[in-house]
């Protein structure tokens, strides 16, 4: 289902309700001027035969004393003619015509006043006597010429203004916008290492009682998850004690014993005593992990931290001969972060990647010179959803080895604090088989590299 976007709904309708206005303005001025113009050529059409008719009847008089009597019946004219007239007399027959008006009388009455035809509009007017009638015509399709170019005159504008309206709304409403961007950045920032309120200084009116309303959220999550956390802390703490008691005790058991049924049911109570220990120390870690150990508030020198836990493990003589650590030439890993939290977060990735790999097969840690943290081993291909069924708290592949499922949940938690992130590829770049974890610092946080020679 499209995502239906407010931002793209307001500057859409506003903008066409914008547009329609101007246009609809547009249209009702030339409805206006058109029947200011129908006036102001009716005026005119009017005014000037009045006048030509006064003209006419003198010249008819002179006409008349003069010795030869005689009157042209066409008026000589050049060029275009926009007003054409007929002179006639009572009886219809034309006396007097402009150079462009027809020879055959108009198809209009002799009565004052104006007529309209489909192609003409036409004013009559007659002399005092009623012996002469003076019919002048102006051609509608000049009329229709001249209202298009007003109209044009007028819409010219209009389609600068719409596109200009346009991006003004566009600007106005991204404007208006940015609390509510603001206010989803703040939101999508909190997760379980921030739920503090957010603060609504600055916030428009509008979004007060949603600020109001995620605020008493966080606050009851906070408390949810502050109490969990505890209850978490507190539970691995106290059975820390008494586990490591009861295995003691089963351990000096085991060597009292003799050889026999008993020995091998105590045994089992070890091995599970044990399983059991790791667990309480897992949920501990996430416990610490919940509770934001991996944020820091200085840059630490975290390849010393790594090259510190593979020696760690590397003491160990069941993983000594396994695990190997390269440095690219020059790399170094300088960040803000916490040393215990990136230190429990690659102890947790190395005994994954010890574990769960095939047994005897060697684990690869590689520092590049980006700053990116490789942690690769040998085993059987993870679909994708198995490498995300692993991330998850508690989630077990396809594996035989014992663990409690919440190591890589604890390392991506305290890795997401320290501005990382955890990706797991199977099978790695080059190879046919196995896992690899990977750490990447964000990029707006680059890696201090040392100098090269």
């Amino acid at each position: 289902m499209r995502e239906r976007s407010i931002t793209r709904r307001l500057i859409l309708s506003m903008a066409g309700a914008i547009a329609a206005l101007w246009l609809l303005a547009a249209g009702l001025g030339v409805m206006v001027m058109q029947d200011e113009f129908g006036e102001i050529f009716d005026s005119a059409l009017q005014e000037t035969a009045e006048r030509l008719l006064i003209l006419f009847v003198d010249d008819i008089e002179r006409s008349k004393a003069a010795p030869d009597g005689h009157l042209d019946s066409i008026i000589a004219a050049t060029g275009k003619e926009y007003l054409v007239y007929q002179l006639r007399d009572d009886q219809g027959q034309v006396l007097l015509r402009s150079h462009d008006a027809p020879a055959a009388p108009f198809d209009v009455p002799l009565k004052r006043g104006f007529w309209r035809d489909a192609s003409f509009r036409f004013y009559t007017t007659s002399s005092s006597d009623g012996t002469l009638y003076l019919q002048m015509a102006d051609a509608l399709a000049d009329r229709r010429e001249a209202l298009v170019e007003g109209a044009l005159a007028l819409l010219l504008p209009v389609l600068l203004l719409v596109p200009a309206s346009i991006g003004l709304v566009w600007l106005i409403v991204r404007r208006s916008m940015k609390p509510i961007d603001e206010l989803r950045q703040a939101i999508a920032g909190k997760d379980g290492g921030n739920l503090a309120v957010i603060a609504r200084e600055g916030l428009p009116r509008e979004l007060l009682p949603i600020v109001r309303s995620i605020n008493l959220l966080l606050s009851r999550l906070r408390a949810v998850l502050e109490a969990e956390r505890e209850f978490t802390a507190n539970s691995a703490h106290e059975l820390r004690t008494p586990i490591a008691g009861a295995l003691a005790q089963t351990q000096v058991l085991i060597e009292e014993l003799p050889n026999g049924p008993r020995k091998a049911r105590a045994r089992q109570v070890e091995t599970s005593l044990v399983h059991l220990s790791r667990l309480a120390e897992k949920m501990l870690q996430l416990a610490r992990a919940e509770a934001g150990i991996g944020v820091g508030d200085a840059p630490v020198d975290l390849a010393r931290v790594l090259e510190l836990v593979v020696l760690d493990f590397q003491r160990d003589p069941q993983f000594s001969s396994r695990l190997r650590l390269e440095r690219a030439e020059g790399a170094m890993l300088r960040r803000v972060a916490s040393e215990d939290g990136f230190a429990i977060a690659v102890r947790n990735l190395i005994e994954n990647a010890l574990v769960h790999g095939a047994a005897e097969a060697p684990v690869e840690v590689r520092l590049e010179q980006d700053g990116t943290v490789r942690i690769i081993n040998d085993g059987q291909v993870l679909a994708g959803w198995e490498l995300e069924l692993i991330r998850k708290r508690f989630g077990r592949g396809r594996t035989a080895a014992s663990g409690s499922g919440l190591g890589l949940s604890i390392a991506e938690r305290l890795l997401g604090h320290m501005d990382a992130r955890l990706e797991l590829l199977s099978p790695p770049p080059g190879r046919r088989s196995g896992l690899e974890a990977r750490i990447r610092f964000e990029p707006d946080l680059p890696a201090v590299t040392a100098p090269t020679a």
